[in-house]
This record gives C-alpha cells, sequence and structure tokens, in this order.
C-alpha cells in the first residue's frame, strides 16, 4: 500500500512539474490510432494562420465538428468552426487572470502564475465541456485561445476520455499580421507580439505529444497532400472526404494578404525568420528545431517581461506625480531652496 501511494505521489509531482514548466509530457500509452480511444485533435497557432481552412478541410474528412459553432462572419464568411462553449469558457478563464486573447506577455506562462485550486477548477470545467462532445473517433477543436491554454485542455481532454494530437498552423509572418490588423485593427506591433507568443506556445505546448505542422499555402496549393500528412502523422483515419465540398470551399480568394517576400523582423531581431524558417521546415516533413525555438521563446519572454516591468513603473511614477500639481510641486521646490537657505548649488 504504501509503494502504491509513493508511485502516485511522484506521478503527481511529475505531473505538476510538466505543468509548471509549460510542457506537458505524454507516454506512448497515450498515443491515438488504436482505436482505443477516441482523439481530440486541437488546431493550434496563430488567428489568421488558416486555422478556419483547415478545421473545415478536416471536418469534411471524417473528423467530428463539436455542436453550436461560431459561425460565418464578416472577415470570416464561411466560418470559423469555434465552439461557442469553449470560446466562453477560455475569455472567463482569461478575465480571471486579468489576461485576454489579445495579451501579448507571458505573465499566465510564469511559474505559480495559476493556484493549484483555480487551476483544477478550469480543468474541471473544460472537461465537462469535452465529455459532452459527439461520440466519433476523432473530434477536431478549433479554438486559438487553447494554444495559450493548452496544459489545462489537454489535461481536460485526458481526463474526459481523450487521447490527444495537434496541428500547428502557420502561416508567414507579414500575411497573418497583415491579416489580423485588417480585421481587428490593432497596431503591426501588436499583432506581431501574438504572432510570436502563439506560434512559440503553440509548438511548446505540443512536444511530446503526436503533432505535424501545417503551413497555410500548403494547404490551399494541395489539401490532399497535406491530409495525407496529418493522417499519417497522427494515425487518425481521415478517408471519409466530401471531395466536392472541399474543392468548393477551398477558394482562390480565402489566400488574401499574400506575402512571397522576406521575413520583416519588428523587434530588430532575427526572431520571425527564425520561428517561421523552423516551422515551414516542419511543414516540410523536417524534423524541429526545437533549440533555436527555445532561444526565440525565452529571449522573447525576458525582454517582454522586462520592457513590461519598465512601462508598469513608468505608469505608477506618472500617476503619482499627476496627483501633484504643477503649483503644489513649484511651491515644495521653494521650501526645499529656503530650507538650505538658498546657499551653495541651492543660489
Amino acid at each position: 500500500m504504501d509503494r502504491r501511494r509513493a508511485h502516485r505521489k511522484d506521478s503527481f509531482l511529475e505531473l505538476a512539474d510538466s505543468i509548471v514548466n509549460g510542457v506537458m509530457r505524454v507516454s506512448a500509452a497515450t498515443q491515438p490510432g488504436d482505436g482505443t480511444r477516441p482523439v481530440a485533435l486541437f488546431i493550434v497557432g496563430m488567428p489568421r494562420s488558416g486555422t478556419s481552412a483547415l478545421t473545415r478541410v478536416l471536418s469534411l474528412c471524417g473528423a467530428a465538428l463539436p455542436a453550436r459553432l461560431h459561425g460565418a462572419v464578416s472577415d470570416n464568411p464561411l466560418g470559423r468552426w469555434e465552439p461557442r462553449a469553449s470560446l466562453l469558457l477560455n475569455d472567463a478563464i482569461l478575465r480571471r487572470h486579468r489576461s485576454a486573447a489579445f495579451d501579448p506577455t507571458f505573465r499566465l506562462q510564469a511559474a505559480g502564475a495559476l493556484d493549484v485550486e483555480t487551476n483544477a477548477a478550469s480543468i474541471a470545467k473544460i472537461r465537462a465541456y469535452l465529455s459532452s462532445l459527439p461520440a466519433a473517433p476523432v473530434v477536431v477543436i478549433k479554438d486559438l485561445q487553447i494554444s495559450v491554454l493548452s496544459d489545462m485542455w489537454f489535461e481536460a481532454a485526458r481526463q474526459a476520455g481523450f487521447d490527444v494530437a495537434a496541428v500547428i498552423a502557420v502561416r508567414h509572418p507579414q500575411e497573418a499580421i497583415a491579416s489580423f490588423t485588417a480585421r481587428d485593427g490593432t497596431t503591426p506591433e501588436l499583432a506581431s507580439a501574438l504572432w510570436l507568443k502563439f506560434t512559440l506556445l503553440a509548438e511548446r505546448h505540443t512536444r511530446g505529444l503526436p503533432r505535424v505542422v501545417v503551413e497555410y499555402a500548403n494547404l490551399l496549393e494541395d489539401w490532399r497532400r497535406e491530409v495525407k500528412r496529418i493522417s499519417a502523422a497522427l494515425r487518425i483515419d481521415l478517408e471519409t472526404r466530401d471531395e466536392n465540398a472541399i474543392e468548393a470551399f477551398l477558394r482562390p480568394d480565402l489566400h488574401n494578404q499574400r506575402h512571397d517576400g522576406p521575413v520583416t523582423e519588428f523587434f530588430g531581431t532575427d526572431w520571425f525568420a527564425t520561428v517561421f524558417n523552423a516551422l515551414r521546415a516542419a511543414a516540410g516533413d523536417e524534423a524541429v528545431d526545437e533549440s533555436a525555438l527555445d532561444r526565440v521563446l525565452a529571449a522573447y519572454r525576458a525582454s517582454e517581461h522586462s520592457f513590461r516591468t519598465a512601462v508598469e513603473d513608468f505608469r505608477y511614477f506618472q500617476r503619482r506625480t499627476r496627483l501633484v500639481p504643477p503649483s503644489i510641486a513649484k511651491l515644495s521646490l521653494e521650501v526645499v531652496a529656503l530650507a538650505h537657505r538658498r546657499r551653495g548649488t541651492w543660489a
């Protein structure tokens, strides 16, 4: 009995360590494809990277979609294919921790940012939702907020009886950033920071999982090839295809904001080119250069934290300064000068 308790304790500590360090590792026993458990197939990455098109294509190849989706809107006239319930769940989690989908910081990824009790409550709510998904061998779930909350979602999926797999969507950063700013009216600087954050976390948090990288341009060029890659890499059956529906869906005008030139570096570094080139290579079935991505992730986190601290400090002193009217500031200086009898440097 004591030995079993010790084993359970060691397993719990190992799981907690994985969550704190931002990486959820899985054993070979949790690999999908053996048919014993359904697969929750998560689409992760930066918004405006072809994730809606990818999700719909997979659903037309036999993967089941959740019910009650976010439908067509002006910026995505063919539908977003995101569950409304997951959007609300993730929004509530982010709000609870004073964050949002537009948050470029890594505050929630810091050690201790999510206390154990709150984290467990969020996982329980996600598990309850996932338990309501349709019974199918593969269910495809696309809500890109999951990219920054993936530890919760992956653990909840396992608790709900799923094996977990992921498709990382990648698109040329200039295309994704331009599309994002056109849709949401953000600055290119914020959109570029979000591209780095979402893309880096999507890659980092799916290590150890069955996963595959798909570039948007490749999907539009030859969707059959990309579906075959996904099926082979994740060992899932995607042969139940409605080819006519897919051909009608993947219209050429889906690919706006085209950019064939070099990657623009927004922050005076090589971060964007390094990340995009690493994932573009993976989308061509080369090994992921994890060390290069780790370097960029570490540099981004350190820089983001330092600049955020500096800006927060500036705002604190700015607020404090505004509490003192100029006339009072002038008077206080004169009082200090009188206290020094206007001698020396106070003359």
